[in-house]
């Protein structure tokens, strides 16, 4: 850390399997993802990065590829990696390295989401303990927002996840349709597809892809309501 550049050095690592809006895009494509997320690390914060793509699918080859390299950085930003492959990926390659690691579609996106959350809310004179939050999309960052939510003080029955398949349920985790880190969202309400997970709403975060979301959907929402729509490069919605 004193003599070379390790301790201002970042590897921004990627296999591609979960660009957000674009989905498993693989290695090469990832690139210029990774490398813009270089930017921001190198024009907000001085960082040094080497942006590197794993051409890998298999979590073991992926771990062992990072692990292997990590003696060259001062921290690693794993980034796009699929869930729920990434939340093994991420604490493995902690437990291995002796450096900062962070899977920035999770604690990065719960972090910034979070804090506009706090926000908003206070902007649109809303409880966290009351509101009813929607959350489109049921990947990593999904969950690890759903959880940061949590923990700032909303409550985890007034959160619906939807996925594909629609509202994450009860009934669907019953019927063994559920991982582990969806059945933690399970709620128990009726089965039913976004737009009447939405209704009468306060909140909804779009980690999905472009075009989920209607005018109509936005106006059967609760009075003033609060829309994060996050997907790339096309969001849920547009203004």
């Amino acid at each position: 850390y004193r003599y070379t550049s390790k301790g201002n050095l970042v590897a921004v690592i990627s296999n591609g399997t979960a660009v957000l809006g674009l989905g498993n895009i693989g290695a090469l494509a990832s690139k210029p993802v990774m490398e813009g997320k270089g930017l921001l690390l190198k024009t907000f914060a001085d960082i040094d990065v080497f942006d590197i793509e794993v051409d890998t699918t298999d979590p073991e080859e992926f771990i062992s590829t990072v692990v292997n390299i990590s003696k060259t950085f001062g921290g690693i930003n794993l980034e796009d990696i699929k869930a729920p492959e990434c939340f093994e990926i991420e604490r493995r390659i902690a437990e291995a390295t002796d450096i900062p690691v962070m899977h920035d579609d999770q604690h990065g996106t719960a972090i910034i989401s979070g804090a506009a959350l706090l926000n908003a809310v206070e902007l649109q004179e809303k409880e966290l303990g009351t509101i009813n939050v929607v959350v489109l999309g049921a990947g990593a960052s999904a969950f690890a927002c759903a959880e940061h939510y949590v923990a700032l003080g909303v409550k985890r029955s007034n959160i619906k996840m939807v996925d594909s398949q629609g509202i994450i349920t009860t009934s669907r985790l019953d019927k063994g349709e559920l991982n582990e880190y969806k059945a933690k969202f399970a709620v128990d309400c009726p089965d039913g597809p976004l737009a009447e997970a939405m209704n009468d709403a306060d909140v909804l975060l779009g980690l999905s892809k472009g075009g989920l979301v209607t005018k109509e959907m936005i106006a059967s929402m609760a009075a003033n309501p609060i829309v994060f729509a996050l997907a790339n490069p096309t969001p849920e919605i547009l203004p």
